[in-house]
Formats: C-alpha cells, structure tokens, sequence
C-alpha cells in the first residue's frame, strides 16, 4: 500500500472547499434540479431540517438528520410517473422526502485529521460523501505531516477497524469552526490520487484487467424494450443502466446507458417524457429535429394536444423530441445524421474503455467526463460488453498489493 494514504489526511482535500448548504427533505423537486446541477456526482446529499437551529449537534445528532443522496435519474425516474406527467407542475413541486431513497450509511462524519486510508477504506464499503469540519488553522505543525510525525497515535492504529480510528484525538489537532462543514465526495478523492500517481507507481500503468477492478455485475436493458423499465429498480452504485443489443455470438454490445452522468444536466421534463414513451434503444439516441427513420416515431414541428399517444393523458407538449433537448448532442449544428444505432457523437455515445486500459487512463477518463463509471470492452471486440468501472473499484484498487507484473496484460 502507497505511503501516501498513510501520511496524508482528509483535512489535505478540503483546501478551498466550499462550506456545505444544507438541501433539506422539504425543500421541491425544482430547486433540487437546480442543486444538482451545481453538485459533483450527479447528486445532492438530503437532510432533515434542525429542530432547533440554536441547539450544538454533536455528530450523532447529524447523521440522524442525514436522509441520502438525491441523482438526477432519480428525479427523471420520478417524472416519469404517469400521475407525474398528468401535472408536472404540480410534481416540480413535489418536496424531495417523496423521491429521495433514505439511506444514512451514505454519508460520514470525520475530524480533519483522520488518516486518509480510514477514509477510503470507509468509501470501499460504501460511503459516497465525508462530512468534514471547516478548518481555521492547523496547530503546531503542518497538517500533511501530523501523522507522520505523531509516533504515538500511529501506533496504536488499529489497522482491522478504520470505523473505530476515524475519531482517534490527535495532538496536531486543527482548530475547527463550529456547525461549518464541507463534504468531500468520491471524485474529490480520485482528483488527490491522480495527482499522486508517482507515488503508487508502477500501478497506474496496470491493466484494469489485471487489477481485477472490472466488475462484471452492471446493470442493463435491452434497446427494443420500453425505456421506463429501467427505473423499475435504480441501481445504486454507479447509477447506470446499460441499453444492450444481445448479439448472436452470445454476448452483449452497448449502445448507450441511462444513467444519472447522462441525464446530469438536461431538460428533465424533456427526459421524463421520453422515458416514458420511447424504447430504451430510442431514448439513448435521442431524435434529431430534421431526422425521420422507420424505425423513430415522426414528430413535426408544432404544439399540439398529445391525447391519443400511449399515455393519452391530453398533455400540451412539444410533439417533436430533440437529443438536444436531454444533453445528449455536444454538436446541435450539424444535423445530418445517420439514425442507424451504431452511430453516435457527442456526449450520446457511451463513456467506453478496454479491459487492457490502464488504472490511470481510465481515472482520467471519469475525471475529464466528470462521469462516476466507465463502461469496460473487451480487448479484441469493442461491441462487447464485459463490465464496468466505478469509483469503489478503482478504490478497492489503489488500496490493495500489486498483483504480480503480466506484460501481456499491460499498456505501454
């Protein structure tokens, strides 16, 4: 395991943080849009307003408050509902407590100086976001090298149980404001390591392959299928479902995704509507304004009264779906397309990489997309798909020994 993890802290990632604003469960739909588009991970930790906002917490008291984590596919998901497209003010309006899936194991509350391997050994098994006191001042001695240079606390690490270790005193304790925090999140923790890629050396240049980071149980739909029976059951972690065409030689080639990286910041009604009407295979693509094809339904270029569609809810809406309209066309330009499945641009193609890729590759691949995965193909069939990367593996990854060294399973 690199050194680096043992003698930095969490205090070191929260340089220039913003303090964090709480977003509370009373709070609609619509002004959670709006936070999400502003958040790291496509999401928004929830809370559960004070009782008394002149009353101290102590951490218990705030993870008890803590609801759980609110993605933009979960709203989309939510808009979706027939009784919402009925009256989609009436469900912007909607408090979040509605929507959001309570889960408080998402979120930890840790001292700035707990040791930065506790931290991603809490994020392996689970914690998507570390609630970290605002810092004033470091005392006695820089806080990058606190640990290394309390012998004491260092010995008594008990290296079997992090959770117990997170709220170990140091002597180098910094001096905190009170009931101000910043939240760190995954991604906060992969931008630290790809900065500090020499340090674990040789492992960023190992194949995801042989770091056995790939995992092979991701979620899918198949294209011909109605895109609303992805949100039968959300994946949690990455939350992404992948739209598949099963192939005859046996295996499955992705198309697209739906996914809350995807639909971070679109037209959300846009996307609910589509959701809810088109095949998954349909949805990924989205429709271009001067596209017809056989196999996409044929919009014009009006407002009408949409009563005899499959919802026949007689809601005014635009007839006509443009991928632009849900983020899904980085080019709106040019519209002469090919509506053929295998051709994609923009930000409508998935974010792919090879089994051969390397660790360091595919981190900079999530961190440039701001994407919380990477869909994984095979080294000698780009259509096929065999897994995909999330942030706990890439965690499980730099936190484990180096498997022995296989060239033919390397980059150069």
């Amino acid at each position: 395991m690199a050194s680096v993890f043992l003698y930095h802290v969490v205090g070191d990632l929260t340089v220039g943080k913003p303090e964090l604003v709480e977003f509370t469960e009373t709070q609609t739909v619509e002004a959670a849009i709006k936070a999400i588009g502003e958040s790291t991970e496509c999401g928004i930790p929830v809370w559960k307003m004070r009782s008394q906002k002149s009353l101290i917490e102590n951490a218990e008291m705030r993870r008890k408050r803590f609801v759980g984590i609110l993605n933009s596919l979960d709203i989309v998901a939510f808009l979706a509902r027939e009784e919402c497209l009925a009256d989609q003010e009436k469900a912007m309006k909607t408090p979040v407590s509605e929507v959001v899936v309570p889960d408080n194991s998402l979120l930890k509350e840790l001292d700035p100086a707990t040791r930065l391997i506790d931290a991603l050994e809490m994020m392996k098994q689970g914690v998507k976001r570390l609630l970290v006191p605002k810092i004033v001042v470091w005392r006695g001695m820089s806080k990058r090298f606190s640990i290394l240079y309390n012998g004491k606390w260092l010995k008594n690490i008990d290296t079997s149980n992090p959770a117990a270790n997170a709220n170990r005193p140091s002597t180098s304790s910094p001096t905190t404001i009170r009931d101000k925090f910043c939240c760190l999140s995954r991604e906060d923790i992969i931008r630290f390591i790809i900065g500090c890629l020499g340090a674990l050396a040789p492992l960023p240049l190992s194949s995801i392959y042989s770091l056995g980071v790939i995992n092979p149980n991701y979620c899918s739909i198949e294209a011909s299928r109605p895109a609303i029976d992805a949100t039968q059951k959300l994946p949690k972690d990455p939350p992404a479902i992948a739209v598949i065409e099963p192939m005859g030689d046996d295996y499955n080639k992705i198309i697209g995704e739906i996914s809350a990286t995807k639909l971070w910041k679109c037209d959300y009604l846009a996307a609910a509507w589509a959701l809810a009407n088109f095949s998954a295979g349909q949805f990924v693509m989205g429709v271009e304004d001067n596209i017809t094809s056989r196999s996409l339904p044929d919009f014009d270029n009006h407002m009408v009264t949409d009563a005899n569609t499959a919802n026949s809810r007689g809601i005014v809406r635009p007839t006509k779906f443009s991928s632009r309209s849900i983020g899904f066309v980085s080019n709106p330009t040019n519209s002469s397309l090919s509506a053929s499945r295998s051709m994609y641009r923009g930000r409508s193609a998935p974010l792919t990489c090879k089994e051969t890729s390397s660790l360091a590759a595919v981190m900079a691949q999530m961190l440039s997309h701001r994407a919380t995965h990477v869909w994984v193909t095979d080294a000698e069939n780009e259509d096929c798909l065999v897994g995909v990367v999330g942030y706990a593996d890439i965690l499980a990854a730099v936190t484990k020994p180096l498997p022995p060294t296989n060239p033919e399973t390397q980059t150069s």
